[in-house]
């Protein structure tokens, strides 16, 4: 049955509706497949950016450490040219040991004058002491036996001085060694933390992050000032002026002469339980001689003494420490005593007896001169600037402090800075960026046209280490920095506004430097 009623049906209206569905529905997919690809872009741009983040701090790191085991290396060297001013002083402390002999002897003769004079004059006091004369010839006689036997003392150290001087000359060979090691090991690590690629750090890009750039030159340049500063002596820009050499000279020989072996400081002796002092490293058969000159009577060796030591002349061996330092300019050694001897009525005499040995720029000295021969050269400690020590001079390494903490107290700062192209720019590798410039151009007609920049073009990675010194122990903090203990570290370290766009801008990033000091802003 037909209804009665006439259904009238909005066409028109329905089918505007209908096509305001298929605009709307276009759209939202479009505005959906973009978001899809942005999506694709930002996760592919995150994970590239967080890629050169890890390899930036990596480098940094890297390069950290090349410095670290730089220093320490400079601290163990400097332990070895120290040990090697102690060998020095030792090598005269023999020497001058080896030279009191003859000097004994003659000691040992002028006692023996002595009582010929007091023979004499008791030979001439009475009728009947005739035989005072006799014996005041048999101890002239000694005497000159003693002499004599102070000459072929003389006779047997003097044929040393050849190997003496060799030793002398090669120690101070060995430091102006050690020190050229020490430059060389600095100049590598320079060039390390100045390109980013040296010693074997190009590899970190080649397997980590291909396509990454190398280090940029001016902040490779921030690098290189920064581990020059640590070393007082060096060309450094914006930290505390270069120590003179005097000053320096007067660290290391303040170090040398307190590392030096009780024997080489102090060779004094006391006596055994007769109160006879007798050496110990003079041989028995030297006493045996001071012995048996005489034939008759006794000797006894009142006192006995030595010492060796790093020195600003030879007349200060026997000084101790004094206001201002002592530069070193002197190796030298002495040995003193006094003996006395006992002969027939009991007549007996003391006389004292000295000899040294020292070296030096004007070649030295000896003493007695009949030991002597050739020259005792020694250039002294740290006798030139750190730059005039590429092949003599005695340099070595030391830190330069700095009282700022601003300078991180003048250890040594790291920075890396890297770029990496995020965009591939080849749509059949990266079908998310649609085209080679990744970019979606859409044209509105009297509108205008507007596009859309799937993929970042580039990133930035920007990285600070620290290389540090921290001593093993609970209070090893309590030590302050310095190059004789090889305790130097690195470390990953938050870098401070600042020296972000002291970076930055070294990089020619001036916009992300302007960023930087921007209060509030993370980094």
């Amino acid at each position: 049955m037909r209804l009665p009623i006439r259904l009238l049906r909005p066409k028109a209206r329905r089918r505007a509706q209908r096509g305001q569905a298929i605009v709307l529905g276009a759209l939202s997919f479009l505005v959906l497949a973009l978001m899809v690809t942005l999506s694709f872009n930002l996760a592919h741009a995150l994970r590239q950016k967080m890629g050169l983040q890890q390899h930036s701090d990596a480098l940094a790191y890297s390069m950290a450490v090349l410095e670290a085991r730089s220093l320490n290396y400079y601290a163990v060297s400097n332990r070895g040219i120290a040990a090697s001013y102690v060998a020095m002083n030792s090598i005269h402390a023999y020497m001058a040991a080896s030279s009191v002999t003859g000097e004994m002897m003659r000691a040992s003769a002028k006692n023996f004058n002595a009582i010929a004079l007091m023979e004499l004059a008791k030979c001439f006091s009475c009728y009947t002491c005739a035989v005072h004369c006799a014996h005041a010839a048999e101890a002239k006689k000694i005497a000159g036996e003693f002499d004599k036997a102070g000459q072929d003392y003389d006779q047997k150290v003097r044929s040393l001085e050849s190997s003496f001087n060799a030793a002398v000359r090669g120690v101070d060979l060995m430091v102006d060694n050690l020190h050229a090691s020490q430059r060389e090991a600095h100049s590598q690590t320079l060039q390390a933390v100045r390109d980013g690629r040296s010693h074997g750090l190009s590899l970190l890009t080649q397997y980590s992050v291909p396509g990454a750039s190398d280090l940029s030159q001016a902040v490779g340049g921030l690098n290189a000032n920064e581990f020059n500063c640590a070393v007082d002596g060096m060309d450094c820009r914006n930290s505390v002026e270069n120590a003179s050499p005097d000053a320096l000279a007067r660290v290391m020989t303040e170090i040398a002469n307190a590392t030096r072996s009780d024997w080489g400081a102090n060779r004094a002796y006391k006596g055994d339980r007769l109160g006879l002092m007798k050496p110990s490293y003079l041989h028995p058969d030297f006493f045996d001689e001071l012995r048996d000159i005489p034939d008759q009577g006794s000797y006894l060796v009142l006192e006995h003494e030595g010492t060796s030591k790093t020195v600003q002349n030879k007349s200060e061996v026997n000084s101790g420490g004094k206001q201002g330092g002592n530069s070193g300019t002197t190796s030298a050694a002495q040995e003193e005593g006094r003996i006395l001897h006992t002969w027939r009525h009991g007549f007996t005499w003391a006389s004292s007896y000295e000899a040294g040995v020292w070296s030096d720029a004007n070649g030295g000295g000896h003493e007695p001169d009949g030991a002597h021969s050739g020259s005792h050269n020694f250039e002294g400690v740290n006798a030139n600037a750190l730059s005039g020590c590429a092949r003599s001079g005695n340099c070595f390494m030391k830190f330069r402090a700095n009282p700022s903490s601003a300078r991180d107290w003048g250890q040594p700062r790291v920075y890396s800075y890297l770029t990496r192209r995020l965009r591939v720019g080849d749509p059949k590798r990266a079908p998310w960026e649609l085209n080679s410039s990744a970019q979606v151009r859409l044209d509105h007609g009297a509108q205008g046209s507007a596009s859309l920049t799937l993929a970042a073009q580039e990133g930035v990675a920007i990285s600070k280490a620290l290389v540090y010194y921290h001593r093993f122990g609970a209070n090893g903090w309590r030590e302050a920095p310095n190059l004789f203990s090889p305790y130097w570290r690195a470390k990953l370290h938050p870098i401070s506004s600042d020296e972000a766009a002291e970076v930055l801008n070294a990089a020619g990033n001036t916009d992300a430097s302007r960023l930087a000091q921007v209060p509030g802003v993370s980094l």
